[in-house]
């Protein structure tokens, strides 16, 4: 029988960085991954020759000096990934049919470049980015120096996004403009938190990049330094349950069979799917469990790959977002019968042997999960008929959608991809295809903020469901999982000072 220090139950973002960490400082740790691929949002799949993302687009808080930037200089990846920093100028277009905007990075010039065009607003744009850094304050690397990973307090967290920015003017566009970061963390007009959505606007303002190639090398590359540890990742390896002994894990069992004894477990699964397969000796009460399946998850995504013809359309080295008439980034969730294109984020691989040509087009737009729950029994590349001319339905929605802006952008397409959130459910297990996990709700905050600490003693939460959605949001996650072995202050000391 196997025994480890620690396992680790996903190979998504926050399990392979808790395992990074906690293999770096000296634990023996082992990685669960129910999947062939490891990488949870950061996996790809290959069509047509070409590997595609399966969910990240862009990255933030890449700069030299930033959280993220410092964070892999701590577990000594950032040699291993390869990186395109986006445009400063404009990092995001955000396209009405009527006129375009551009977000830049850095707070000084984020607000001068939208100055231009709302210059009565600059005041309200100045107010805006103060509160974003106040808040975007309480995760710095001189925190992390001083032995804080994150000194936010529980009233952050309590403010609304929308109604905050709708508090700071009163130019409808500007307010449309200014939510634009929505979604990239699922914002929903009547619940979400502005602590979120300050925290993703903030990492993006300080070093926008795209990978040069798949995102999947961040994987591999956190994965070779587990195994250089002396660390083990394993796929086909489904947790099916977590053993207990008197409130203790003592092992996780692995697809009905082998029993992998564990010191400590450290689980990136939904709280509620964690907390379904373990031995109901604890003391995990079923008002608790009723409450985690009470939880809203966000929204998924429908995605349209469009893979070019070789050297064919030029590489835009900045995400474009359209918006049609009257609409804007917040997701009606409150509507779920509105089955309409709502908002088309475009993004572009460029071409990793000449950057002056794309090779795969992204067209992302927010989907609920209604829309494919008719198909929720079924498996991947087994749908049926009506499935796939859901999905033809859908993909011809999107560029009759995106034609109104940019028709150029569908030529030279040789072949079409598309994914559900179903398939996002497959491919990463999360509930309902959930592009960021549990929703969080600025009105009761404690009931959608799930602590890293279960109520098993030795068995911990990591991933996007805990606390921030997000590369950034489960990076940190997984520190203060990892603190809670390692101690905070001195993991914060070891990684601001790296």
């Amino acid at each position: 029988m196997q025994k480890y220090d620690i396992v680790i139950i996903g190979s998504g973002l926050g399990g392979l960085i808790c395992a990074a960490v906690l293999s770096r400082e000296g634990y023996s740790v082992c990685v669960l991954e129910k999947n062939d691929i490891p990488g949870g949002c950061f996996q790809g799949f290959k069509r047509f020759g070409r590997t595609l993302d399966t969910g990240v687009h862009y990255i933030g808080s890449m700069d030299e000096g930033e959280i993220l930037h410092r964070c892999f200089s701590y577990l000594d990846i950032m040699d291993e990934i390869k990186l395109v920093r986006l445009n400063e100028d404009c990092f995001d277009q955000i396209v009405y049919p009527d006129q375009s905007y551009s977000y830049a990075m850095g707070e000084e010039r984020f607000i001068e470049v939208l100055a231009k065009d709302f210059p009565d607003e600059r005041e309200n744009l100045q107010h805006y980015i103060k509160i974003i850094s106040d808040i975007a304050d309480a995760v710095t690397v001189e925190g992390f120096r001083k032995g804080k990973i994150s000194t936010s307090n529980l009233d952050i967290f309590s403010l609304s996004a929308w109604k905050t920015i709708a508090g700071i003017t009163q130019n409808e566009r500007l307010r449309h403009l200014l939510s634009n970061p929505a979604m990239l963390y699922g914002g929903d007009k009547a619940v979400s938190t502005f602590y979120i959505h300050a925290m993703t606007t903030s990492s993006y303002l300080h070093g926008s990049y795209r990978f040069l190639g798949s995102s999947m090398q961040l994987t591999d590359a956190l994965i070779r330094k587990i195994e250089g540890n002396g660390g083990k990742v394993i796929t086909r390896a489904q947790a099916t349950a977590i053993r207990c002994d008197q409130n203790r894990v003592s092992g996780v069992e692995v697809n009905n069979a082998e029993l992998i004894e564990a010191n400590h477990v450290i689980s990136t699964m939904h709280p509620m799917k964690t907390l379904e397969i373990t031995d109901r000796t604890t003391n995990i009460r079923k008002a608790y469990l009723s409450r985690l399946r009470s939880l809203p998850n966000s929204y998924g995504f429908f995605t349209v790959y469009l893979i070019k013809k070789k050297n064919s359309d030029p590489y835009i080295n900045h995400n474009i977002y359209f918006y049609a008439d009257g609409q804007d980034a917040w997701h009606r969730t409150s509507f779920p019968d509105d089955k309409g294109v709502i908002g088309v984020l475009t993004s572009m691989r460029p071409n990793e042997e000449d950057i002056r040509y794309t090779s795969v087009v992204e067209l992302l737009t927010p989907m609920l999960y209604k829309e494919v729950e008719p198909w929720k029994d079924t498996l991947y590349e087994r749908r049926g008929d009506d499935y796939r001319q859901f999905k033809e339905q859908k993909t011809e929605e999107i560029f009759q959608y995106v034609r109104q802006f940019d028709p150029a952008l569908l030529e030279n397409t040789e072949h079409v991809v598309t994914t559900s959130p179903l398939s996002y459910r497959d491919y990463t297990g999360t509930p309902e295809g959930s592009a960021y996990g549990i929703m969080k709700n600025y009105q009761n905050p404690l009931s959608t903020l799930i602590p890293v600490r279960s109520k098993v003693k030795n068995l911990l939460f990591a991933g996007q469901n805990v606390n921030m959605h997000g590369v950034l949001g489960v990076t940190l996650t997984s520190l203060i999982s990892c603190s809670e072995l390692l101690g905070e202050e001195y993991l914060a000391k070891k990684i601001g000072n790296s």
